[in-house]
C-alpha cells in the first residue's frame, strides 16, 4: 500500500496523470462516420443497440461494414433526403443480412425514384416507414426501438430531435435534408445532411440558440453550405467531413476548410474520412464529446 501511494505522488508531482474518456460506471454512446467514399453514413451504437443517419452511396462501404462490425440490426435509419450517396446502401439491403426495425424519412419533393425504391425495399424487409417532420423526436437506448415520439422506455436514452424541414414547407434535393440535434446527456451533435446555406439559414431563424459540440459538415464540404454565420452560431468543439478522396466535386471546399479551422480553433479537430477513414467519437453524459 506505501508502495502504490509513493506512485501515486510521484505520477501528479510528475505531471503524468491522466484521466481519459467517460466518468466512471457511467455508459457512453459512440457515433462512427463510416468511410465508404462520396456519400454519408453515421452509425450509432449504445449498450449493445445500433441506429444509423443515411446509408451510404452502395452496400460495398455501409453493409460490409456493418458485419465486418457484428452489426445484424438496427434499431432505426433517418434517410435525410433522395440522393443516391446518402440512400444507395439502403437500395441494396434485401438479402445482404442486415434487419432494419423502423424508417424515418423526411419529405423530400424531389427524388421520386429513389423514394419509391426506398419504400419497396423497406416492403421487402418488413420496415415500418414513418415520415419526420420538425417538432418530433427520436429515441435512441432506454430499452426502446426508437420510438417516433422520443420517449424512453427504461433509463438513459439518447433524444434525436427534428430541428429541419418545418411541415408548412415544401422543400426538394439538398435543402429538404432532415436535420437532427442529438442530445445524450451532456453532449449535443448535429447532423445536417446535404443542407444548403439558404437552409442553413432558415434553420438558424427557426433556432435562434442553436450549438452543439460535434457537427456532421453539411454536403461533403461543400461551398453552397456552411457559411460562416452559421458554423460559427453552432460553435462545435469537433466537427467531421464524411468525403471520398479525389472526389471530382472538390468536396471538402477549400474555403469551408478555412472557415472550419477558424471555427473550431484547431485544425486537428476536424476529421475528414477521405483522409483518416472511419471516425469515431464518444458522446459521454457527464463529460461532453470526447474523441
Amino acid at each position: 500500500m506505501k508502495l502504490f501511494w509513493i506512485l501515486v505522488v510521484t505520477a501528479v508531482i510528475n505531471g503524468c496523470m491522466y484521466v481519459s474518456g467517460s466518468a466512471e460506471g457511467e455508459s457512453s454512446m459512440h457515433a462512427t462516420a463510416i468511410d465508404m467514399g462520396q456519400g454519408l453514413a453515421v452509425l450509432f451504437e449504445y449498450g449493445g443497440r445500433y441506429a444509423m443517419y443515411d446509408f451510404g452511396p452502395d452496400s460495398v462501404g455501409v453493409v460490409d461494414s456493418l458485419l465486418a462490425r457484428g452489426v445484424d440490426t438496427l434499431d432505426w435509419v433517418v434517410l435525410s433526403h433522395n440522393h443516391r450517396d446518402h440512400i444507395g446502401g439502403f437500395l441494396e439491403l434485401a438479402g445482404r443480412g442486415v434487419f432494419v426495425r423502423r424508417l424515418y424519412m423526411g419529405p423530400d419533393t424531389a427524388g421520386a425514384f429513389f423514394r419509391d425504391s426506398v419504400l419497396r425495399v423497406a416492403r421487402a424487409l418488413g420496415t415500418p416507414v414513418d415520415t419526420l417532420l420538425r417538432g418530433e423526436n427520436v429515441s435512441f437506448g432506454g430499452g426502446g426501438n426508437g420510438s417516433a415520439g422520443g420517449e424512453c422506455v427504461l433509463g438513459e436514452c439518447a433524444r434525436f430531435e427534428v430541428l429541419w424541414p418545418a411541415s408548412y414547407l415544401r422543400v426538394g434535393e439538398n435543402r429538404a435534408s432532415v436535420v437532427l440535434l442529438g442530445k445524450f446527456g451532456a453532449s449535443k451533435m448535429l447532423l445536417t445532411g446535404d443542407l444548403d446555406s439558404v437552409g442553413e439559414r432558415h434553420l438558424l431563424e427557426m433556432n435562434p440558440t442553436l450549438s452543439a459540440e460535434l457537427l456532421q459538415v453539411a454536403h461533403h464540404g461543400s461551398a453552397g453550405s456552411n457559411t460562416l454565420s452559421f458554423l460559427s452560431k453552432v460553435s462545435p468543439k469537433y466537427a467531421f467531413v464524411s468525403v471520398g478522396a479525389g472526389n471530382g466535386y472538390g468536396h471538402p471546399a477549400p474555403s469551408v476548410v478555412r472557415k472550419l479551422n477558424l471555427v473550431l480553433g484547431d485544425s486537428t479537430k476536424l476529421y475528414r474520412t477521405d483522409l483518416q477513414g472511419s471516425v469515431r467519437f464518444e458522446l459521454s453524459p457527464s463529460m461532453g464529446v470526447l474523441h
